[in-house]
């Protein structure tokens, strides 16, 4: 069987994204990478979004940018602004195909269905394949959205609302979530915070379909496109140690906010940059302060899910650069300090000693 230098298992965005980092550098010139994915074809499947707060390799693939956006809870609303670090979304179906088209240009790069189907003894592996189990009573940022078009103008497209909590919780923690890429054009979608063992919360499409008619008051619209996922807010289990975990796999969810696609990204241009040391390397971590952070705030949450649209409203009272950053994992310790002192500290405290 054929023998590799590298082998990505799993070809979704932290495995794409690698392997266009490595091929873009000419990392790939007189190396050999196999890819390990089991699909057919790749087709628009998902939409990412983030603040951009770095530079990276697909802002051709960004669909909108916004700079202004709201939060709310019943009867109050934030309007703040990002104009130094404006919002972002991707379609996922261009970045598919600006990879793929990237990496079938050099001959040294195979796709394989199987690891079975070569060699991988003497190979250098990075996974991003998570490893399976029942983790359903963890908790989970699951959603489902829909994108629709309406015959007439309807939406303001400048801003986005990035936390709608004025809707039903059903004892959990629950938001609407609405992108507005053109004034006749939007994505909508319901988001949980909650394990996925309760069914009660998964009748996604009527909550969105209700949401559109009560409350965002559309009835004429035509549905363009569909997506539901779940990503984990939990630690991920040790993998392998032979290899080398990127993605969801690595750690780089950002567990308080499912924020992945960014760090993806450095973890991406870290690998490439010290690829021939890579296995004596230093570890790649988004920080090890966000992981103890997002640790109590996730015990928080679990714990007192009536409270959190409110914990959330408040957290967007600090100053909006300084929210972003911490979110987006690029705050200081004052940055840090200015959230958490807007955060109701007795219940923060217990879940501290927890």
């Amino acid at each position: 069987m054929k023998e590799f230098d590298y082998i990505i298992k799993g070809a979704g965005c932290a495995g794409l994204s690698l392997a266009y980092e490595l091929n873009e550098f000419k990392k790939l010139k007189d190396k050999t990478l196999a890819i390990i994915e089991p699909r057919e074809s790749y087709n628009r499947d998902k939409t990412w979004s983030f603040w951009k707060t770095i530079d990276h390799n697909f802002d051709d693939c960004v669909i909108k940018n916004w700079s202004n956006f709201t939060i709310n809870v019943k009867g109050k609303t934030h309007y703040l602004n990002c104009n130094e670090t404006p919002y972002q979304t991707i379609n996922s179906g261009i970045f598919y195909k600006k990879i793929i088209s990237n990496l079938k240009s050099n001959p040294n790069i195979q796709f394989f269905k199987n690891i079975n189907e070569i060699n991988s003894e003497k190979s250098l592996i990075f996974n991003s394949v998570p490893r399976q189990g029942e983790f359903n009573n963890k908790l989970w940022q699951h959603f489902f959205g829909i994108e629709i078009e309406t015959s007439k103008k309807i939406f303001d497209d400048k801003i986005f609302n990035l936390m709608d909590f004025d809707c039903d919780q059903r004892d959990n923690v629950h938001f609407f979530y609405t992108l507005p890429y053109a004034e006749n054009k939007a994505l909508i979608e319901t988001t949980w915070l909650s394990n996925l063992n309760n069914k009660g919360l998964q009748d996604y499409e009527s909550q969105v379909l209700e949401y559109l008619e009560h409350k965002l008051k559309i009835k004429n619209y035509k549905i363009t496109f569909k997506e539901k996922g779940a990503i984990p807010l939990f630690k991920q289990p040790e993998m392998n140690n032979n290899e080398i975990n990127i993605g969801t796999a690595g750690g780089m969810t950002r567990l308080s906010t499912g924020y992945t696609f960014l760090n993806i990204q450095e973890h991406s241009k870290y690998i490439r940059e010290n690829l021939d040391v890579i296995k004596n390397k230093k570890k790649f971590d988004i920080g090890k302060k966000y992981h103890f952070l997002d640790e109590i705030f996730i015990r928080v949450l679990e714990n007192n899910p009536n409270l959190m649209p409110n914990i959330f409203y408040k957290m967007f009272e600090v100053q909006t650069k300084k929210i972003i950053n911490f979110l987006s994992n690029k705050s200081n310790w004052l940055e840090d300090l200015s959230v958490i002192m807007k955060m109701p500290k007795l219940i923060f405290i217990k879940a501290l000693f927890k």
